[in-house]
């Protein structure tokens, strides 16, 4: 025999069964856990005002952790930031000065360069020497002026022990350390053992360097002052064959090379 309730209920089962409701399902359920169903199920405003709780949750937490940061280092950063603008505006306090010496140094020798042409030899000596112990790049000029203006005067010994001074500075370019071997050399070769100026010339002859010609020239004539003629002849060849010395400098080897051949 068929009732009403079994009836109904064989139409609903599969209703809640294809559409599963949780109205339907949540109809064993006590009163309190159906509305929390319900109340989760339902549109509208309610879950845009849970999430904006939560934000502002969150967004509190974060500045509650920035806060207890910054307690506890604020002042380290505060130190911090203090020793990054003193560094800064002493670096840029010591490149003014830097600028100002340099500055200072050139006013400097340019003064000097008129008293050359006065024929104030000792007193542009002076100033340049006085450039020369500062150093940098006009200290380096002034440090070749003051040697040239000793061997101009007469004092080998002053300017071969000048030039020597540059030649043993360290830090300063090798092109000017090595061409104030050169001069060295130049200023003391009467003077000195010709197998001793072999020697120091010997690293400025090979193949690239800005000095070889010079060197070489000098190089002939220390083996010929020291009695070795065919010594003296192959470098002067070398010299004359060099197509990347000057003109002056191959004929003069062309002609001393001629000369010890016949």
């Amino acid at each position: 025999m068929f009732t009403i309730s079994a009836v109904a209920s064989s139409h609903l089962m599969p209703m809640a069964q294809r559409h599963r409701s949780p109205l339907i399902f949540s109809a064993g359920l006590i009163p309190a856990e159906r509305a929390a169903i319900v109340f989760s199920c339902r549109p509208g405003p309610t879950g845009a005002f849970v999430s904006d709780i939560f934000r502002e949750i969150d967004e509190e937490l974060r500045r509650d952790n920035l806060r207890q940061l910054w307690s506890r280092y604020g002042r380290y950063i505060v130190v911090f930031a203090l020793l990054v603008l003193l560094a800064a505006g002493g670096v840029v306090a010591w490149r003014d000065h830097q600028l100002s010496e340099r500055r200072a140094q050139a006013m400097r020798y340019a003064s000097a360069l008129p008293l050359i042409r006065e024929g104030k030899d000792s007193e542009a000596a002076k100033v340049f020497a006085a450039i020369a112990q500062e150093g940098g790049g006009y200290g380096t000029l002034a440090s070749f002026e003051e040697a040239e203006l000793l061997a101009k005067s007469g004092d080998r010994k002053a300017a071969v022990a000048a030039y020597d001074r540059i030649a043993d500075t360290a830090g300063l370019d090798p092109v000017f350390r090595q061409l104030a071997t050169l001069l060295s050399v130049m200023q003391g070769m009467p003077d000195s053992d010709p197998r001793s100026v072999i020697d120091r010339l010997a690293p400025l002859t090979s193949t690239g360097n800005p000095w070889r010609s010079t060197a070489l020239e000098l190089t002939a004539a220390a083996r010929l002052q020291a009695g070795d003629k065919d010594g003296a002849l192959e470098a002067y060849k070398s010299l004359a064959d060099d197509l990347g010395a000057p003109q002056g400098t191959r004929a003069r080897a062309a002609e001393q090379a001629a000369a010890l051949a016949s």
